[in-house]
């Protein structure tokens, strides 16, 4: 209801300029999407240890509610404006298994427009993720998970990066994306590049290249944006939230080497609602390590569906120091609701680790 009555007052400010014939906001609508995701497992093992506790962090296997919810508003007909709000709560990836949470926070500001069919460009003030401009994935809210994040796409992906902005220029068979972000941690700041090439191959296949160049972390206690800074307390949780993520990104000290990463996605429709995906990622700070994975789902809409992916970490042809594997029915209830039982299966070093889940979604 307050998500409601804050539209109700976007739509009431807006219709204060539709007297004039000149005014973008003309004949637009705002839509509301929304998403409720929900994640619980139980370890099926009868004593657990640090470092199943450690593989189970690793492999992304947690208790977890998402709850998120966009406001986008069509602007002179080809853009958009949007808006995006977020709440979560987590149990910790530890033997302590504390519970932490966001109230519902304004986690998302952005505007895309458009030139024609060829040429698009999107400004993100806070929130953004490389994601935003993955040509490949769906600009909805609703997208195809499973049971870890295998199925989320290489982990440059997902990295919150404060504010961005990038560019897409799309012609015959080839897309291209180029995007510059900027985050400011603490007293210190990091500026990062990301790129993407997709090459539209016949049956159905995508092949897309990646690459993330981070700039190592620069002192910014002389720095200040005046007027335009925004309030850290709208994204903070978003900091929180990626804090492991970022260990593996961010330089460790302000005089450290830039670093980056290199990715490479394969995905193909084997018919209406089978998709078959995989991806590769290469870190610049350990180039020796590959973290990969491949999915295989079916995504109809009748009254289940299914899911495997395989994926972990490889270090030379005969050193897999982490490897898991997932399985799961999807139970369609309707069209925007499902519940997905699974099992997964962890191997990390010595310890192993049986785990069964549980993922429900549901969108409006």
């Amino acid at each position: 209801m307050k998500l409601r009555e804050r539209q109700d007052k976007v739509e009431r400010l807006l219709s204060f300029y539709k007297t004039s014939k000149e005014n973008p906001f003309e004949g637009s609508n705002t839509l509301l999407r929304g998403e409720v995701d929900f994640l619980a497992a139980v370890l099926l093992m009868s004593k657990v240890d640090d470092e199943h506790w450690d593989g189970v962090g690793q492999a992304g296997i947690r208790t977890m509610v998402d709850s998120r919810f966009r406001f986008a508003t069509t602007v002179g007909g080809k853009d958009t404006f949007g808006v995006e709000f977020m709440a979560n709560q987590k149990r910790s990836e530890n033997s302590n298994g504390d519970v932490y949470g966001t109230p519902l926070t304004l986690s998302k500001l952005f505007y895309k427009g458009s030139a024609g069919d060829w040429f698009s460009a999107i400004a993100i003030p806070f929130g953004a993720q490389f994601r935003d401009l993955n040509v490949t994935s769906a600009s909805s809210l609703q997208e195809e998970k499973g049971l870890t994040d295998l199925s989320f796409g290489p982990p440059m992906l997902h990295q919150h990066n404060g504010g961005a902005i990038g560019v897409t220029v799309r012609r015959s068979n080839i897309i291209a994306s180029l995007a510059q972000s900027f985050r400011g941690m603490g007293n210190e700041h990091c500026f990062s590049t990301f790129g993407q090439v997709v090459c539209q191959l016949p049956i159905r296949l995508k092949l897309s290249f990646l690459g993330l160049r981070r700039g190592p972390k620069l002192a910014s206690r002389n720095f200040r944006l005046g007027a335009l800074a925004l309030p850290v307390g709208l994204s903070r949780y978003l900091e929180d939230v990626d804090t492991v993520n970022e260990e593996a990104f961010m330089p460790s000290d302000t005089n450290a080497p830039e670093s980056g990463s290199v990715a490479l996605m394969l995905e193909s429709e084997l018919d209406e609602y089978q998709r078959l995906g995989g991806w590769i990622e290469m870190k610049q700070t350990n180039p020796k390590i590959l973290q990969w994975a491949v999915n295989l789902s079916d995504t109809s809409e009748d009254v289940f569906g299914w899911g495997v992916s395989v994926g972990g970490f490889v270090e030379g042809p005969r050193n897999w120091d982490h490897f898991q594997v997932e399985s799961y029915v999807k139970l369609n209830l309707g069209k925007r609701c499902s519940l997905k039982p699974g099992i997964a299966y962890v191997v990390d070093g010595n310890s192993r680790t049986l785990a069964l889940a549980l993922r429900s979604n549901c969108s409006f």
